[in-house]
């Protein structure tokens, strides 16, 4: 009898570990498609605003021969951007886009005749629209990466997600410019 009683308490344990272990995983598999689904609805509008950069490039070329290296690395990082497929890359240089367009629109300020072009703030207009989009996905974005990122470094979860090859995800920052509001640092 008391063999059969270690028996089953030897098998309730061996069901509980990996039921627990199971749980584990399926946990972490939930954080990542979380954060691969929050970033595909953010990609598309990143894609969009990547799209607008040579439009905005080959309007400003003809008044700001001055900011060649600023309308160069807009270049660049739209190339870069892409070119990858690696969604930590993407949001890094999401990231760096979003720095060079508010000094790209900071630095056309020092330009009128660009200013009153139509087409330059047509194309202005749209990259702000793209903005605001962004903006308002990159909070659950945010969350999903912040969750992610948590997930995999809470105990015993770490162990798992260390075997698994899962790594920390990127934040999208933001950008000085979003910092203020109507002159109020935050």
């Amino acid at each position: 009898m008391n063999q059969i009683v270690a028996i089953v308490i030897a098998v309730f344990l061996i069901v509980a570990i990996v039921a627990f272990f199971i749980s584990l995983y399926n946990k972490l598999v939930m954080l990542k498609f979380n954060v691969e689904k929050a970033y595909g609805n953010i990609d598309v509008i990143l894609k969009q605003r990547a799209d607008e950069i040579p439009n905005l490039v080959n309007v400003a070329k003809q008044f700001m021969a001055h900011e060649k290296d600023l309308l160069t690395k807009l270049t660049e990082l739209r190339t870069s951007y892409n070119n990858t497929n690696d969604s930590d890359r993407k949001t890094e240089l999401a990231n760096e886009t979003s720095k060079a367009l508010s000094s790209f629109f900071a630095v056309s300020e020092n330009y009128p005749s660009l200013l009153s072009n139509n087409n330059f703030l047509e194309l202005q207009k749209r990259v702000s629209g793209l903005e605001d989009k962004i903006a308002d996905r990159r909070e659950f974005f945010n969350d999903s990466v912040n969750l992610y990122n948590i997930g995999i470094h809470e105990f015993p979860n770490v162990i798992l997600a260390k075997m698994l090859g899962y790594k920390d995800k990127t934040l999208l920052e933001v950008s000085n410019q979003e910092k203020h509001y109507e002159g109020v640092q935050f």
